[in-house]
């Protein structure tokens, strides 16, 4: 799978979030906003992630996919705390 495809299926699974996916056909990583994590525990925010691929992930089309979420305020905060060297 390509991570363009990836992105496609998250954006469409949970609207209105971000992602970002990165990869190299078979381990991901992908960073989400997105409101709907507001309130979440880390376990809950990677399972609406993880549903978005279902089969895909089931399958083995995608190996490994780490998953890092944000609200889009945790995600501001994120971005101010990083460093460009």
């Amino acid at each position: 799978m390509e991570p363009s495809e990836i992105k496609r299926l998250i954006e469409a699974g949970i609207p209105g979030c971000e992602a970002i996916v990165t990869g190299d056909g078979s381990h991901f990583d992908a960073t989400v906003i997105s409101a709907a994590f507001d309130g979440l525990s880390m376990v809950k925010e990677q399972q609406m992630v993880y549903a978005t691929l279902g089969e895909r992930i089931t399958s083995g089309a995608i190996h490994a996919l780490s998953i890092k979420a944000y609200t889009p305020q945790e995600w501001e905060t994120q971005r101010k705390l990083k460093v460009s060297f």
